[in-house]
């Protein structure tokens, strides 16, 4: 029973890793990367669509993204949604294709996106820190409950601490190594 415990909380951990990845791949480095597009949704017969459903994305050259729709009908659409979202990108669009050219970061745009990913990653770390808040209670209901021993309980803590600080030191490196990617030029 102790186990379920720490296996739970050991698998909402990596979630959220996975959480955080998805959240840094979103944040563009002044470098084609075809995660920028995951969140794009485009209207396609009447129901929101995701684009990498509707074309095939590539990386042809380090600043640029290709989109190829596999309906060419949908070009228009996939445009409008670029032009909606956060990406603030122009795509241009040469009636077969679009192409999202990266713009190169400023020194200020890299200094306010690696503020932005430090607050993402304090995020995680306080989700990672709620997670063992959660599996410390449980634990703490299962010793209320004489489900477990005391001595049992102290070894159960120690154990989620130690997954936790592991979990908070993956996250810290996922962080640092975003934040050197967008800083180098």
């Amino acid at each position: 029973m102790a186990n379920a415990i720490i296996e739970k909380a050991k698998e909402r951990f990596e979630q959220s890793h996975h959480a955080l990845a998805r959240e840094f791949g979103s944040i563009r480095a002044g470098r084609a990367n075809a995660s920028l597009l995951d969140r794009i949704q485009v209207e396609y017969y009447g129901a929101m669509t995701p684009l990498n459903q509707l074309a095939s994305i590539t990386i042809p050259e380090a600043r640029v993204i290709l989109i190829t729709p596999f309906d060419k009908s949908v070009l228009k659409e996939i445009e409008r949604a670029i032009n909606e979202s956060d990406l603030g990108i122009n795509p241009a669009n040469d009636g077969s294709v679009v192409r999202l050219v990266i713009p190169a970061l400023t020194e200020e745009t890299r200094r306010d996106l690696a503020k932005d990913v430090k607050k993402v990653g304090e995020n995680a770390k306080v989700a990672i820190r709620n997670i063992r808040r959660d599996a410390m209670d449980e634990a703490k209901k299962q010793e209320k409950n004489k489900e477990i021993t005391e001595d049992e309980l102290k070894a159960l803590e120690k154990e989620i601490q130690k997954a936790t600080d592991e979990a908070v030191k993956h996250i810290d490196g996922m962080t640092a190594n975003k934040e050197k990617e967008l800083l180098e030029v």
